[in-house]
């Protein structure tokens, strides 16, 4: 199996206290991983040790074969992150979708059609929501905007943490179909964490349970579409 994704004796430290320890795993490009467990257990610190915005205390994290040390800010353009409280900018919906294509330097008409389409994936009618201000949307809107204006950019990695806390069911399953739809039609690789065990079986390959920081427990489940699984080695 082709890995995107391997971590060797990763450990996380923060003020002296280990918090994630991770001897080895290997994600597979165009999988769908999910990340369960108790709060505190990891996940939010795997997520952002794969997104290259920490580096871990020790161990090697790889990204399509290469240490990552020292690569970081680099590789970022590759990673999108969804954190567990998203927050928007004080523009339009519009903009903000539309606000990392146009820092990658990408044209008007390619930014409307990009910010439409990921709009709609959410559930959002671009004509309605589009030219909303931030200040108009519900907390639920707002989660779903933040979460368009990362399918917007089409990463080589979406890491989702928490994408349907405080969601309604079919805003969450619009997150599923969503999440699929970013494999299928850019191949996109997803970690997502969350807590909603059934809605992860249903949308992961695989899931991995982490517990004070160490991988418990990994499992197939019943999500998978396409693709391959990750797996703990």
């Amino acid at each position: 199996m082709d890995a995107l994704y391997e971590l060797e004796n990763v450990t996380q430290r923060y003020d002296g206290r280990v918090v994630l320890d991770i001897p080895r795993l290997v994600i597979a490009p165009g999988s769908i991983t999910g990340l369960a467990g108790p709060n505190g257990g990891g996940k939010s610190t795997l997520l952002r040790l794969l997104a290259f915005l920490e580096s871990p205390a020790t161990g090697v994290v790889r990204y399509r074969g290469k240490p990552t040390l020292g690569r970081e800010f680099a590789l970022r353009g590759e990673v999108t992150y969804f954190p567990q409280e998203p927050y928007l900018l004080k523009r339009s919906v519009r903009a903000n979708v539309g606000y990392g294509l146009l820092v990658r330097g990408a044209g008007a008409k390619d930014i409307r059609e990009r910010v439409d389409t990921a709009l709609a994936a959410v559930g959002l009618d671009p004509g309605r929501f589009a030219p909303r201000s931030w200040r108009q949307l519900s907390g639920g809107e707002v989660k779903r905007v933040a979460l368009a204006a990362r399918l917007a950019l089409r990463p080589r990695v979406l890491l989702l943490d928490e994408p349907t806390a405080n969601l309604d069911k079919d805003s969450a399953e619009l997150v599923r179909r969503a999440v699929f739809a970013a494999r299928e039609e850019h191949g996109t690789t997803l970690v997502i964490s969350g807590h909603d065990q059934r809605w992860l079986d249903a949308v992961c390959d695989s899931k991995l349970k982490l517990r004070e920081g160490g991988l418990a427990m990994s499992e197939a489940t019943q999500g998978r579409e396409t693709g391959k699984p990750g797996r703990m080695a």
